[in-house]
């Protein structure tokens, strides 16, 4: 079954026929199977199931980091892969971020921010000035200039946000990257991510396992059933933006929430 509702032709993000195999012969495991999706600009779209499910080997393909074994991937018009090689082109406006902040310890915050502008190629001058703007959005103005063995949890998964951000992603993949914070950062860094990707209306996928988070954040959350990954579901989130943290403490969100659970369990069967 499809679950394509968006133009796939003015998608920024089109998954057709989506299959991923590891291995061969008897040995070889179906990550993924027949997955279809599209998102539109500025879309903030979750990814919700069981661990092991394949959400993240999705994430990876979308990212150009993982070659699919059948099907396609588009991203803002291009094939992000043509069978083994991946498109530079499709791949440029994308930014990810991962559950470890995987900073270097020998660069200051700023360094580390502006590694991706580094990359490319950006004057010394110039990526320094926007990892200071970028490390102000993010809440590390005044740490600019600290390792990251100075920071806290909270305080490194800020500076790899601000990375993924530096470069003014369209696109933006983030894999579990609050899941080992305590509750209250996670709160408070949900919020600035959503404020954030709002702002810049940049199309966002989260992998998560938090029903609430995923709730909270999302315009559509994608339902998967455990390995091989098959898309069960996919449920619209009707509570407007902006949104506030006492959004969660309301009945029609315990209600959504309760919702996405029994069609977790629903897939799992």
């Amino acid at each position: 079954m499809s679950y394509i509702d968006v133009d796939t032709k003015a998608a920024e993000i089109s998954v057709r026929g989506l299959t991923k195999i590891f291995g061969v012969g008897t040995g070889a495991v179906t990550a993924i199977s027949d997955a279809d999706l599209a998102l539109h600009r500025g879309e903030f779209l979750s990814l919700l199931g069981p661990s092991g499910c394949g959400k993240t080997t999705l994430l990876r393909i979308v990212a150009g980091l993982e070659f699919p074994t059948e099907g396609q991937v588009d991203v803002r018009g291009k094939p992000v892969w043509n069978k083994r090689k991946r498109s530079k082109a499709a791949t440029k406006p994308i930014s990810m971020m991962f559950q470890e902040a995987r900073l270097f310890p020998w660069f200051t915050v700023a360094q580390n921010v502006a590694l991706p502008l580094r990359i490319a190629g950006v004057p010394k001058e110039q990526r320094i000035a926007r990892a200071h703007e970028i490390c102000e959005t993010v809440g590390l103005k005044g740490f600019e200039n600290h390792r990251p063995t100075q920071l806290s949890g909270g305080m490194r998964q800020r500076a790899s946000l601000a990375r993924a951000l530096v470069t003014d992603p369209q696109v933006l993949l983030l894999d579990e990257p609050f899941g080992a914070l305590d509750a209250m950062t996670r709160d408070t860094l949900n919020m600035e991510l959503m404020e954030v990707c709002a702002r810049a209306n940049v199309t966002t996928i989260l992998v998560t396992h938090s029903i609430a988070e995923a709730a909270f954040l999302s315009d559509r959350v994608v339902v998967l059933a455990p390995r091989p990954a098959r898309i069960t579901g996919i449920e619209a989130i009707p509570f407007p933006r902006p949104r506030a943290l006492d959004l969660q403490r309301r009945s029609e969100f315990q209600d959504m929430v309760a919702h996405l659970r029994a069609a977790l369990m629903e897939g799992a069967q």
